[in-house]
C-alpha cells in the first residue's frame, strides 16, 4: 500500500542514515583531537612532525601549482612583449636616431673647438692683433682671388693689413667697410709676398697662379737650391707681413724657383685674425739699430 501524505522525516532510513554518520564523524574527530591534545601534552614536537608530513604531501602539488603560475606569467610576458614590440622597436630607433645627431653636433663642436683654439694660439703670438673675424665668402675658384671678413673699420681693420688664419697667410685687406672688409688673397696674379725659405732663409717671392698655387721666384738665380716638401714663411721685407707666418710648401720645381701649395686655403679656413702692418722699427723682438758716435761711427 502506498505510504501516508503526513510521513515524517524521522522515519526516512537515509536520513537516518546521516545523522548515525554524522554523529560518528564528529565523535571520531572529537576523539582524534582529545588524543592529539594528549600527545602534544607528552610530546612537544608532534604537531611539527605532522606538519612537515602534511607539507611533504601536498610538496608535487604545489610544485605543480607553482611551475603552472610561472608558465602563465610568461606567456603572459610573451603576449604583452609581442604586443608592445613594435611600439618599443620605434622608440629605440627614435633614440638611436637622435644620438646619431647628437654624436654629429659633437663632433662639430669638438672641430670647432680645436679651430678657436688654434685662433687664440695664433693670436697669442701675433704682431699686435687688431680682430678676429669670420672668413664669410672667397673666389676661390675666379681668375681673380678675393675674400670677405666680418669685420670692418668698425673693429680697427684698415686697408693693407695681413689676414691669417690658423694654418697660415691668406692675404691683405684691400677694402673696408664698416662691418665687413674685402681681402686680395695671396693667390691672386696681384698679389707678392716676400717669402724665405724657413730651413736657412734663402729669399723668394710668392707670387699668385690662376690655378691657386703659389710662383715661389728667387732672388738670387743660379743652380736651383729648392727640393720638393720645402716649407716656405714670410720674410718681413718691405715692412707689410711680420716674419716668420707660414705660407706654402714646395710641390714641383721651375727653372727660376718652385710651384708651391698654400697652407692656409680660403675653402679650409672659417677664422682669421687680421693683424696691424708690420713695422721692423717698432717691433720689440728684434734689436735696437746701433747708436752713432759723434764722429759718425756706430757704437757698439
Amino acid at each position: 500500500m502506498p505510504p501516508p501524505a503526513n510521513r515524517r522525516t524521522g522515519s526516512s532510513r537515509r536520513a537516518q542514515y546521516n545523522a548515525f554518520i554524522g554523529y560518528v564523524v564528529g565523535t571520531i574527530g572529537a576523539l582524534v583531537g582529545v588524543g592529539l591534545l594528549a600527545l602534544h601534552a607528552g610530546n612537544t614536537t608532534i604537531l611539527s612532525k605532522l606538519r612537515g608530513v602534511t607539507a611533504d604531501a601536498t610538496a608535487p602539488a604545489a610544485k605543480v601549482t607553482a611551475t603552472s603560475r610561472a608558465a602563465g606569467t610568461s606567456l603572459y610576458d610573451t603576449l604583452t612583449g609581442y604586443f608592445v614590440a613594435g611600439a618599443q622597436n620605434a622608440r629605440l630607433q627614435r633614440e638611436v636616431a637622435l644620438a646619431r645627431v647628437r654624436l654629429v653636433q659633437a663632433a662639430a663642436i669638438e672641430d670647432e673647438n680645436r679651430r678657436l683654439k688654434a685662433q687664440l694660439h695664433l693670436t697669442a703670438g701675433a704682431w699686435q692683433p687688431v680682430a678676429n673675424a669670420w672668413l664669410i665668402a672667397s673666389t676661390d675658384s675666379s681668375t681673380r682671388r678675393y675674400a670677405i671678413i666680418s669685420a670692418g673699420s668698425a673693429a680697427g681693420v684698415r686697408s693693407g693689413m695681413p689676414v691669417v688664419a690658423p694654418l697660415g697667410l691668406i692675404g691683405r685687406v684691400l677694402e673696408t667697410g664698416q662691418k665687413t672688409a674685402r681681402v686680395l688673397l695671396i693667390t691672386d696674379g696681384e698679389s707678392v709676398v716676400p717669402v724665405r725659405r724657413a730651413s736657412d732663409g734663402i729669399p723668394a717671392f710668392a707670387i699668385g697662379r690662376p690655378d691657386g698655387s703659389l710662383q715661389l721666384r728667387l732672388i738670387s738665380l743660379g743652380i736651383n737650391p729648392l727640393k720638393p716638401g720645402d716649407a716656405f714663411v714670410t720674410s718681413g721685407s718691405g715692412g707689410l707681413y711680420s716674419p716668420g707666418t707660414p705660407i706654402a710648401v714646395v710641390m714641383s720645381l721651375t727653372h727660376d724657383g718652385a710651384i708651391a701649395r698654400v697652407l692656409a686655403s680660403p675653402a679650409s679656413s672659417e677664422f682669421v685674425t687680421v693683424q696691424s702692418i708690420w713695422n721692423p722699427v717698432a717691433d720689440p723682438t728684434l734689436p735696437p739699430p746701433a747708436e752713432a758716435d759723434p764722429r759718425g761711427k756706430p757704437r757698439k
